[in-house]
């Protein structure tokens, strides 16, 4: 902000269009993965990201910024997101929640970390050198990509060519627009990302603005990563409960309701005091909406649409991302006070809840309980008479035709 002369505002637009990057390319990368898997596109997105970073550290503007960091960069962590969440959900169907919530617990874990170190790299090598230093860090993507292994593809046996061949799976699957869940759940996230950004873009500011220390401003995103780190397994075990696992459509409506609270009673806070509760509720709610909502989306949707509808949904909140954080900083420019933009969040994140949950009421209603009990088996005629040597190459056609992945070069668990 010194050093380019510019507002609240114009520096929002850098972690803004990262954001809508990450989110606006979900088409790209359901894409990309459909056609050449998870582990490549990863290796790549790795390779984006770090290049983003480093060409950043040499700018000599915010509008290059806005093309490294933003684009660039957004991009390739784009490229690594998703397919970590398609992934995900091509491994695990019994223990799904649990195993998203620990996945997306990665993220405090860095969000705990990155906090002070930046202030840390700023304070030693300024802000350019920590650039450089974090371009390097994010190499570190391509390793996690090398470690995500496709699953071997079963042999086709003798009796693989007993049922009909399943039909080429289409590159992007727009039919999920005909889901009403899908869109009521696409609704509901377009409006819950337009405040669940802001706060944790704005606290530190907030935190400055009342004469904090920088070093203690930052500490209040590591305790909100550290709370949100033990938030979302456990959102995540509470989810996989077979009497919880039914209704987690309305648990996630729960989790937004809970962060749009929190933002409002988080504008009353005056001291340093009340913005560490404020970061703990914060780090709550947070860790609930970060596990649930693609669990949620997986629900509704099921495994063999996931990897379209991930990629249409991000589209749609993209739009949402890229208004949200510089919608705040506007409304910070313009007035000068962080409640009201806190009370913004707050209110956008709780319409969002509501939409989810009366639309899911009144729409969708036992949707996600009757895709977590599965399909109903058909039946046999009463009069039909099968002999053991029937059953039994029936039952391998059918193990082989279920592993079959031919058009992917992973397989579903």
């Amino acid at each position: 902000m010194h050093e380019f002369g510019i507002g609240y505002s114009d520096t929002a637009w850098i972690s803004s269009i990262l954001l809508a990057m990450l989110y606006g390319t979900g088409p790209l990368c359901s894409v990309c993965v459909n056609r050449f898997g998870c582990r490549p596109v990863m290796l790549v997105g790795g390779l984006l990201a770090s290049l983003g970073m480093v060409a950043a550290s040499f700018c000599q503007s915010v509008i290059q910024l806005y093309l490294t960091t933003g684009v660039l960069t957004g991009l390739g962590l784009a490229l690594n997101f998703q397919p970590s969440l398609i992934m995900l959900n091509r491994y695990f169907s019994k223990r799904r929640p649990m195993a998203n919530g620990l996945a997306a617990a990665g993220s405090p874990v860095f969000l705990c970390v990155l906090s002070p170190l930046g202030q840390v790299l700023q304070d030693q090598y300024g802000w350019r050198g920590g650039f450089l230093i974090l371009g390097g860090l994010l190499l570190n993507c391509c390793v996690c990509a090398a470690l995500m292994r496709p699953l071997e593809v079963p042999q086709a046996g003798a009796g693989a060519g007993l049922g009909p061949q399943r039909p080429a799976r289409r590159l992007l699957d727009l039919s999920v627009f005909k889901d009403r869940g899908f869109l009521i759940y696409a609704v509901a996230a377009s409006i819950m990302v337009l405040g669940l950004f802001v706060p944790p873009v704005f606290v530190v500011s907030y935190a400055k603005d009342l004469v904090v220390p920088d070093a203690r401003a930052a500490f209040l995103l590591t305790v909100l990563g550290f709370v949100d780190i033990f938030a979302r397994p456990a959102a995540g075990f509470i989810t996989g409960l077979p009497t919880v696992r039914p209704y987690s459509v309305y648990l996630f409506s729960f989790a937004m309701f809970f962060n749009g609270i929190t933002d409002l009673t988080g504008s009353t806070a005056g001291d340093y005091g009340g913005l560490v509760v404020f970061c703990v509720f914060f780090g709550i709610s947070y860790g609930m909406v970060g596990a649930l909502q693609f669990e949620v989306l997986m629900a509704i949707v099921g495994t063999s649409k996931f990897s379209s509808a991930i990629g249409l949904v991000l589209l749609l909140e993209a739009i949402a991302v890229l208004v949200g954080p510089p919608s705040g900083g506007k409304l910070l420019d313009a007035t000068h006070v962080y409640q009201y933009v806190f009370i913004l969040a707050g209110a956008e994140v709780l319409t969002a809840s509501l939409v989810l949950a009366l639309g899911n009421f009144f729409c969708i209603g036992r949707r996600s309980a009757a895709d977590a009990e599965g399909p109903e088996c058909p039946k046999p005629p009463a009069d039909s008479r099968v002999d053991s040597k029937e059953v039994e190459r029936f039952l391998k056609a059918e193990s082989e035709k279920n592993g079959e992945v031919a058009h992917t070069p992973e397989t579903s668990v």
